[in-house]
């Protein structure tokens, strides 16, 4: 009796090994796609977080692969290399990004480029190189993390609000392509959260002799603070296991505080002039 009772534990628990879904999330080294990664560990999924250089990084609470979103080739090694351990791919949570702030006037073009690159495109090539396997597993789920600033236009973060934005408007488009494959795509746009990415961004400098010099160097101490004073990223980490574990999930959902997730509202409600007013008295210009 005791060894019956011993195999079917074991059975059990081979049958919860095997059910256990695998994720990839790009640039899970650190900030929100860390904390997404360890928060899913502790609830028994198999996850796997990317790093341009997973080695120099120790006692990381889940499996990092190299890959770089800029770089096709290391894309297409990352993912057959977790399908050829893992058997299949779940989910990808497309979560690398970078920021950029600056004028547009003296926001040099090759900077805004590559974070194009990093933020749609990259996301984009994550997208294709996972299609296949999640297409003949007949199921599978892509979460693009966005972000709040995607949904409107930001003095002196206007091109990272366009490259977010870009990528909800991309998101809305492959998701009706690949629903009849059994794939789901789905947008989760984040406001403000306390983690690293101030450290990430490319600074346009503030010039001594720049027209912008006053304005911008107040909004990027504004930036600074709001980010400091941002929510924990636990919650982001909660919306998408929620996002995970619902079977038909919505095309776009919103991670913040009242205000950051109210301003959407508002621009849909408000004329546009009286909404860039309100951002205008906001960021005191």
């Amino acid at each position: 009796m005791y060894s019956k009772f011993n195999f079917l534990n074991l059975q059990l628990s081979n049958f919860k090994i095997k059910m256990s879904k695998v994720v990839l999330i790009t640039g899970g080294s650190s900030g929100i796609g860390k904390s997404v990664g360890e928060f899913l560990t502790q609830k028994g999924f198999i996850v796997y977080g990317t790093s341009r250089n997973p080695q120099s990084i120790k006692n990381h609470p889940f499996k990092l692969v190299a890959l770089d979103v800029t770089d096709i080739k290391t894309i297409d090694a990352a993912v057959t290399e977790v399908i050829s351990k893992e058997g299949r791919l779940d989910v990808l949570i497309n979560n690398a990004g970078m920021g950029i702030t600056g004028p547009i006037e003296e926001t040099p073009t090759e900077e805004m480029r590559k974070v194009f690159d990093t933020n749609l495109f990259g996301a984009i090539d994550v997208m294709k190189a996972v299609l296949p396997q999640m297409r003949a597993q007949k199921s599978g789920l892509i979460i693009n993390v966005t972000s709040i600033a995607g949904y409107m236009g930001l003095p002196f973060r206007g091109i990272y609000s366009a490259t977010k934005g870009a990528l909800e408007i991309v998101t809305e488009g492959i998701r009706m392509e690949v629903k009849g494959f059994g794939i789901e795509v789905t947008n989760v746009a984040p406001g403000d959260f306390a983690t690293n990415i101030a450290s990430g961004r490319y600074h346009t400098p503030v010039f001594e002799n720049s027209p912008y010099k006053k304005t911008y160097q107040e909004n990027l101490d504004l930036m600074d603070a709001h980010v400091d004073s941002g929510g924990d990223p636990i919650e982001m980490a909660k919306a998408i296991l929620k996002i995970i574990n619902t079977p038909k999930p919505k095309i776009h959902y919103k991670v913040g505080d009242f205000m950051q997730k109210f301003s959407i509202i508002l621009k849909k409600i408000l004329s546009d002039k009286m909404y860039e007013r309100l951002l205008m008295n906001h960021y005191k210009l």
